[in-house]
């Protein structure tokens, strides 16, 4: 008896794990597309054009279910335009140790261009929010200001040391920046140029070899 206790037991213990491992996938999957309706509505209609009733509808959802998993749609909106901002700060990181200009700006410039390809309805929501003010942006700017600086200060001692040629360090970044994020967020126009579907993936190898030359030739350094 006691055997068979035990198992009954072992069991149980097991049948709960998979209960609570089943709510913890289906919570996941309704948090995925919970972010996925928000940012195509929020990358559509910006922070005053969505709403929490269409965001439900697209994620599958009720206004009531919806507001089970969130508390607002502010909470919403910051969480999603926090993690453009996160996902920048993590991707796009100069090594400050490195001497060799022409490797850290090709990289720079793959990585801004497939950041956005990879994630054009959360780029188009961090431009809308610019264009209307950037007025959720205020914890964000001294963050960026102190990471632009670090690239600035990097390229200025490259020019100092004569491995490329002067600029404006600013510039040329927000020059980098303009270009890449042009993909995301004119997404429609560039599909329009380029005689692709709407829905048809773009041939980004093409683009990152021109924008990379374009950046290497304006600092002086011989493209590959």
């Amino acid at each position: 008896m006691p055997r068979t206790k035990a198992m009954t037991e072992s069991e149980a213990e097991a049948a709960s794990g998979a209960l609570l491992s089943r709510a913890k996938q289906g919570r996941e999957r309704i948090l995925s597309a919970i972010r996925e309706a928000a940012i195509a509505e929020f990358s559509r209609h910006g922070f005053k054009g969505a709403s929490t009733k269409a965001i439900a509808e697209r994620a599958g959802l009720t206004k009531p279910q919806l507001h089970y998993y969130i508390s607002s749609k502010e909470e919403l909106y910051e969480e999603l335009l926090y993690s453009v901002l996160n996902g920048w700060s993590g991707a796009f990181i100069f090594d400050s140790n490195s001497d060799d200009p022409k490797k850290v700006l090709s990289s720079y410039v793959r990585k801004k261009l497939d950041y956005a390809l990879d994630n054009p309805g959360l780029s188009r929501i961090f431009t809308t929010e610019v264009l209307g003010g950037g007025r959720n942006l205020g914890k964000y700017w001294p963050v960026a200001v102190k990471s632009t600086q670090q690239k600035v200060d990097l390229i200025n001692r490259w020019i100092a040391e004569g491995r490329m040629r002067k600029v404006d360090a600013k510039v040329l970044l927000m020059q980098i920046w303009g270009m890449t994020q042009h993909y995301a967020d004119y997404g429609v126009q560039v599909h329009i140029m380029l005689g692709l579907a709407p829905d048809e993936p773009i041939d980004r190898e093409p683009i990152v070899r021109e924008l990379t030359s374009f950046v290497l030739l304006g600092c002086g350094l011989a493209p590959d």
